[in-house]
């Protein structure tokens, strides 16, 4: 059982169209909202975050118990894989065996898309046991974008959401989770209406490609 926590629930605020989100008299800055959100991940806490499909479950995909955690909050199938973010495109390299050119990965990320491939030694062992593969992304979020970039390392993402239950576009819709989690980034509305969250490619194979799951 997941012991109750004191949530933070942190409310970005755009600033304009074309500017990055910013400042407000009634909520964190980004900057500040960036510091909690770190914070809650380097103690090996769970957070919630807005990505470009719908929105996350994250925590450290280095940090075993904090795996567990995702999977006792969600209800989740512990035979069930979770995907894990990065922040650049290198860092790819650093936690999956690469079979691919890397201008076909400049091209579907950052996007809505999650990419299949063989997982490297450096990534958590706990972390997906039963499968030599992994699911990688890059979101095209600025404010996921930056937590990864300043994180330094890979974040465990999945849906958030109770498993069996539809995937969330707006922070109350899994309002039930909030005492179970350290942060919760409230990122405004997702315009997915869809709800599929993002398209899964398997790239494993050299030379081949398969659509796991067709989304955003």
């Amino acid at each position: 059982m997941c012991k109750e926590l004191k949530t933070s629930v942190l409310r970005l605020v755009p600033a304009g169209a074309n500017t990055p989100l910013a400042h407000s008299t009634h909520t964190p800055d980004g900057s500040q909202i960036l510091h909690t959100t770190l914070k809650a991940l380097k103690e090996g806490q769970v957070i919630a975050v807005p990505t470009d499909t719908i929105y996350g479950l994250a925590c450290l995909a280095q940090n075993s118990e904090a795996i567990k955690r995702v999977y006792d909050i969600k209800g989740r199938n512990g035979s069930k894989p979770l995907a894990i973010c990065v922040g650049e495109i290198q860092d790819i390299y650093k936690y999956c065996k690469v079979t691919v050119k890397e201008e076909l990965l400049n091209d579907l990320l950052p996007g809505p898309v999650t990419l299949v491939l063989e997982r490297s030694e450096t990534l958590n062992a706990d972390l997906n046991p039963f499968t030599r593969l992994v699911g990688v992304r890059i979101p095209d979020h600025p404010f996921m974008r930056h937590l990864c970039q300043t994180c330094d390392e890979p974040l465990a993402l999945t849906s958030a959401n109770v498993s069996t239950q539809s995937s969330t576009l707006a922070v109350h819709e899994f309002e039930e989770l909030w005492p179970r989690l350290a942060v919760v980034v409230d990122g405004g509305p997702i315009a997915d209406q869809s709800r599929l969250g993002s398209t899964v490619v398997d790239l494993s194979v050299p030379g081949r490609y398969r659509i796991i799951r067709p989304g955003w």
